[in-house]
């Protein structure tokens, strides 16, 4: 009896010490119905906490919630990314949700110049394209926590919610997906939410009241970057569909920028193709019919490690650039087209909030203390990578894993234009057309393999 009753003991310390909570009756009689009682406890207790910890990938769904706003295909669904057992809402890293299996390939298209189609079925090509795996699962990584942030986002940008919390959550989950490590991972560059005539650039600052309407085309346009190799992909909002016509011209013409696109393609003929889809599309607002205009000023453009802007850039109209300029095997582009109901010219309006060092910054003395500390604090946080004053204010600075809680930068704004004056730090104010028209943006990161080109941003949405 004695020994009956030290063997249920023993079971019951073994099974707080697993953080198991059952009440099991050691007193009485104690025989031997209640001890195989209680090992066929303790074995389903067992059982449970091996399911419970040797998948951390929920259950595979079908996606069923559509997204409140315009602009997206009929394919789109806010929850997709259930159907990689993914939670709803996504709380799983990416990188963890996809551990044990491979990263998808983007949309594959064949380069558009009948002079490189043999590059398909090249066996030197696909050599080339091998030794370049590590960096297409980056981006290929990147590209999937963007659909699966956007997707979230997708599910709450509403007429009447705030644009500071509308960026506050989309980047709260974009950190959260990507496993935010300071430069090693995390975003690639502010939200960009600008409404109507503001095409780029716009993000609220701190205090910024502004609330999302019905009547707003808003261009939502944010990153992610995986050891600084970044995505960067955007698409308009709208929930009236007066704009559809508008939304319509930006996305074909986008897609026709994709398509004219590829390896030894003049960026002049990119350009040229562009404007001449995006500007056979027209859209009555109010009565008043407004031809659709490129915005000739904003363009597409090449990508580099921690460097969102390489050097290259993709015009949206005919004659957009030199003519010997051409698109070249391994290069990473951003196609992104904008179309205005304005004069199809932006010109810099409004408090600046985006702010990115200098690729190529000089070596400037700095005579101010505060100038020196907020330099420091830059450069260890975010790089070359774009930031916004939000994120200096921030508890964390703009990055936990860097900064801790301990990161808030207080009083900078002296500092900040100092280190714009001497050239280290360049400003970039929004970008706005004439006041009472509309802009709409769409975008996609797209990568010059050597047997075909890929559209890596590429989702169910747009």
């Amino acid at each position: 009896m004695i020994s009956e009753i030290d063997d249920e003991k023993k079971e019951i310390e073994n099974e707080e010490a697993d953080k198991e909570e059952e009440d099991v009756d050691i007193e009485g009689n104690g025989g031997e119905g209640d001890a195989a009682a209680t090992k066929k406890k303790k074995k389903r207790k067992k059982k449970k906490k091996k399911k419970k910890g040797g998948a951390t990938v929920g259950v595979v769904k079908e996606p069923s919630l559509k997204p409140p706003s315009r602009g997206l295909k009929e394919t789109a669904f806010t929850d997709y990314y259930v159907k990689y057992g993914q939670t709803d809402p996504p709380t799983i890293p990416v990188e963890t949700l996809f551990a044990n299996k491979e990263l998808f390939e983007g949309e594959i298209q064949l380069h558009s110049l009948e002079s490189q189609l043999y590059r398909e079925n090249s066996e030197e090509a696909r050599a080339l394209d091998r030794l370049q795996v590590d960096l297409y699962q980056k981006l290929r990584l990147g590209a999937e926590i963007h659909r699966q942030t956007r997707a979230y986002a997708q599910s709450f940008i509403k007429p009447g919610i705030p644009l500071v919390e509308m960026c506050t959550r989309l980047e709260n989950k974009n950190r959260e997906l990507v496993q935010e490590a300071g430069l090693e991972r995390g975003i690639g560059f502010p939200t960009g939410c600008s409404l109507n005539n503001c095409a780029a650039h716009y993000t609220p600052n701190p205090g910024d009241e502004t609330v999302l309407a019905y009547d707003d085309v808003m261009k939502i346009d944010f990153g992610t970057q995986i050891d600084g190799y970044i995505i960067d992909s955007a698409w308009s909002v709208s929930f009236n569909e007066r704009y559809d016509p508008l939304l319509k011209a930006v996305q074909e013409a986008t897609e026709t920028g994709i398509r004219t696109a590829g390896i030894d393609v003049r960026l002049c003929d990119v350009g040229a193709e562009i404007q001449e889809v995006m500007e056979s599309y027209e859209v009555e607002i109010d009565g008043k019919t407004y031809p659709v205009k490129t915005i000739k000023n904003l363009r597409g453009h090449s990508m580099g490690q921690h460097q969102i802007h390489a050097g290259k850039t993709v015009p949206t109209v005919k004659n957009g650039c030199e003519a010997h300029i051409k698109m070249e095997e391994g290069e990473v582009f951003a196609i992104e087209t904008f179309g205005s109901t304005g004069r199809g010219y932006v010109m810099e309006d409004m408090e600046c909030s985006h702010y990115m060092k200098n690729f190529h910054a000089p070596h400037v003395p700095l005579r101010l203390n505060s100038s020196k500390k907020l330099l420091s604090h830059i450069n260890k946080t975010f790089g070359t990578l774009a930031f916004c004053r939000r994120w200096l204010e921030r508890d964390d600075g703009g990055s936990l894993t860097v900064n801790g809680d301990r990161g808030k930068q207080e009083k900078y704004m002296g500092a900040l234009k100092n280190l714009c004056d001497v050239g280290i730090i360049e400003a970039y104010p929004p970008l706005c057309d004439t006041k009472g028209c509309y802009t709409a943006q769409y975008e996609h990161t797209i990568i010059m393999r050597p047997t075909c080109k890929e559209v890596v941003s590429r989702g169910d949405d747009y």
